[in-house]
């Protein structure tokens, strides 16, 4: 278990300097100099003198590969450099806009879990045919509706149309509640999409039917084995989920008006401020990384068999479910399968 979790940190930090690394290059490659660009800009009133240590700190006057490692340094250091905009740190900007995207996202992941959980048990369980059907077209029909068109319909109806959420974010919690489900939408599409898969494929399985032999009932099958099995492929696809939350988040945030990351970033680009860009860069992968590798390290709590010699594997919605722990099968030691009749009968 030791040597499991050292290689997935290993394999973090790793991630994590690959992204720093390619974001460094693909800034540092597009046209234009943003650092001259805002020196020669008469409105930023910059001096030579200021121009100068500018220059030095960014290291424009030396090649491209010392910026980069004086770039990496300062970051490991936790030094991203300043705003091109209004001159203050950026670890000072992210960290002010940082608490309220953690907000919306922390609120949107939760929504989009119970919805996708809602969908799936439904979809499956559901006595009547024609709502199984309606509700599994659900995620298809959240997966293609764009962010945009949901946060401007909850904005149209609840707070244009019926005044239930203010239209700007003012610090209360219903103002976050419409961001958020806009953004759960978002990422309960594949979550729900996979959870129906993964329950279908686990109630195939021959340990449900040999349970349901023994005179467990669909509640107990669920909750001790078909759940624990098919929360394996979902909890792969909310590590990656995560990557859609930030993205969504730029929208979600420009849509409703709310102070944030997305914000943040939206304005970085317009004025060219490159370090706030990096900073956000960073900051982002960081986030996903550590998501991703918290479900990694959770994988041998859920089901130990994700562990073969120290190594682990992803697990998909077919691997999940292609088999059950013995201890599911032994669950109901009372019960008593009935006894098959011989298959050799004298004939009369």
């Amino acid at each position: 278990m030791r040597t499991y979790v050292f290689k997935r940190v290993g394999q973090a930090l790793l991630v994590l300097w690959a992204a720093y690394t390619v974001s460094f290059l693909l800034l540092s490659a597009l046209p234009g100099d943003a650092v001259n660009n805002r020196i020669q800009n008469p409105e930023a009133q910059i001096s030579p003198e200021q121009a100068k240590v500018l220059i030095e700190y960014y290291g424009l006057d030396r090649p491209l590969w010392e910026q980069y490692g004086s770039a990496l340094t300062a970051a490991v250091r936790g030094d991203l450099g300043y705003s091109l905009t209004d001159g203050r740190p950026v670890t000072e900007l992210i960290g002010a806009a940082l608490p309220s995207t953690l907000a919306l996202t922390g609120l949107a992941l939760l929504f989009g879990m119970l919805l996708s959980g809602v969908i799936g048990i439904v979809a499956n369980y559901a006595p009547w045919k024609s709502l199984r059907e309606f509700v599994g077209s659900l995620p298809a029909l959240f997966g293609s509706i764009p962010t945009f068109v949901v946060g401007i319909l909850l904005l149209q109806f609840f707070s244009f149309g019926f005044r239930l959420i203010p239209a700007s974010d003012d610090g209360s919690l219903v103002a976050v509640l419409a961001p958020a489900i806009t953004l759960g939408v978002l990422i309960a599409a594949p979550l729900a999409q996979v959870f129906t898969t993964s329950i279908r494929a686990a109630r195939e399985q021959p340990f449900a039917r040999v349970l349901h032999a023994r005179g467990a009932g669909e509640t107990y099958v669920f909750r001790r084995g078909i759940l624990r099995n098919s929360s394996m492929p979902v909890l792969t696809l909310l590590g990656l989920a995560c990557g859609e939350l930030i993205a969504g988040a730029v929208v979600t945030e420009s849509v409703f008006a709310r102070p944030g990351i997305g914000q943040l970033t939206v304005g970085a680009v317009s004025t060219q401020d490159l370090p706030v860009l990096q900073g956000v860069v960073l900051v982002a992968s960081i986030a996903y990384v550590t998501v991703n590798l918290l479900v990694d390290v959770a994988y041998p709590f859920i089901d130990p068999r994700v562990l073969v010699n120290g190594k682990a594997r992803r697990v998909t919605a077919r691997s999940a479910a292609a088999s059950a722990p013995d201890r599911e099968l032994a669950a109901l030691p009372n019960l008593r399968v009935p006894r098959r009749l011989p298959v050799e009968m004298s004939m009369p």
